[in-house]
């Protein structure tokens, strides 16, 4: 079984309990104007230029099968029509300008990497985190990765937006710690506005966890002229569910500007800047509604 992944990062503080590692799954159902891993939006693999780091040595014009790389002014430009993601360029540019965004992983190779640092994730109640993009749009492989891991004895979080059928959640739940779930907006035309898509499923498919016993953690991504404006509406749907264990309000930034230049993206990124007291005012209208919210620019 094969899974298309865009990144692992280990040691990760803020995916949930202890260290963990978490996986980033290519492909996401949302289109998020603030999203900071754009590189996990698409589907397919697709690699990443980074201009700032090309020695203009052209190893990637002479690598690349398909012709899709040519030189400009001494720089090289990729044809994303005639790419097809084989990643030979970047294992060819000794200036490390292109990265690999989306690898070819099959379930017996990704899981034995992850149980590398199955010490570390025992001894700091630890574990693994599935993320994204979106990981249960790629349902097979994150259930059957994270079934894999479950019998091996290794905590797995799932990191998601909430929108995707809800026999997938019935499907990983079983194997599952925490949900770490996305709520963006309760109004399905601001949701809309925002990620290009409403959120009926997104609500209902929480309110499924929330009922049947699963321990969810909400993450709200507060970003200014978007959806400040639902602080209070997301504290009277979320109090009236059992099951959640905290509310942590994230702090938007727009670090991932080089990313969307580095994929050829049009840049979405909104232009607002949100500092650690803007936070304080979401948490306390959540926290009048008896929810435990934290700062997540404060708060660990």
């Amino acid at each position: 079984m094969e899974g298309i992944i865009a990144g692992i990062k280990r040691s990760a503080v803020h995916d949930g309990n202890g260290l963990r590692t978490t996986v980033f799954f290519k492909g996401c159902p949302l289109k998020c104007v603030w999203c900071h891993n754009p590189e996990g939006i698409g589907f397919k693999p697709e690699i990443g230029f980074y201009k700032e780091k090309c020695m203009g040595c052209g190893s990637c014009v002479t690598s690349c099968k398909r012709n899709a790389i040519t030189m400009e002014n001494g720089k090289p430009v990729t044809n994303r029509i005639l790419c097809d993601g084989c990643m030979d360029c970047t294992e060819y540019c000794p200036g490390d300008a292109r990265q690999a965004y989306g690898i070819r992983w099959q379930l017996d190779a990704l899981v034995k990497k992850l149980l590398q640092d199955k010490a570390f994730f025992q001894n700091s109640n630890g574990g693994v985190t599935l993320s994204g993009g979106e990981c249960l749009a790629q349902p097979e492989f994150a259930v059957a990765l994270a079934k894999a891991l479950y019998e091996e004895g290794i905590s797995v979080d799932i990191d998601t937006c909430g929108a995707v059928k809800q026999d997938i959640f019935r499907k990983i739940a079983p194997y599952a710690d925490t949900f770490l779930y996305d709520i963006k907006a309760i109004d399905p035309l601001v949701h809309k506005h925002c990620t290009g898509r409403d959120n009926e499923q997104i609500l209902e498919n929480l309110r499924y966890l929330c009922q049947n016993g699963h321990r969810v953690e909400i993450r709200y991504p507060y970003v200014p002229g978007w959806n400040d404006g639902e602080c209070e509406a997301i504290g009277k749907f979320l109090a009236k569910l059992p099951g959640i264990t905290k509310v942590k309000v994230l702090g938007y930034h727009n670090f991932a500007d080089g990313k969307y230049d580095a994929l050829d993206l049009p840049n979405t990124l909104p232009d607002v800047k949100v500092l650690a007291q803007d936070l304080n005012r979401p948490v306390s209208i959540l926290r009048s509604f008896g929810i435990n919210a934290v700062n997540g620019m404060l708060d660990d």
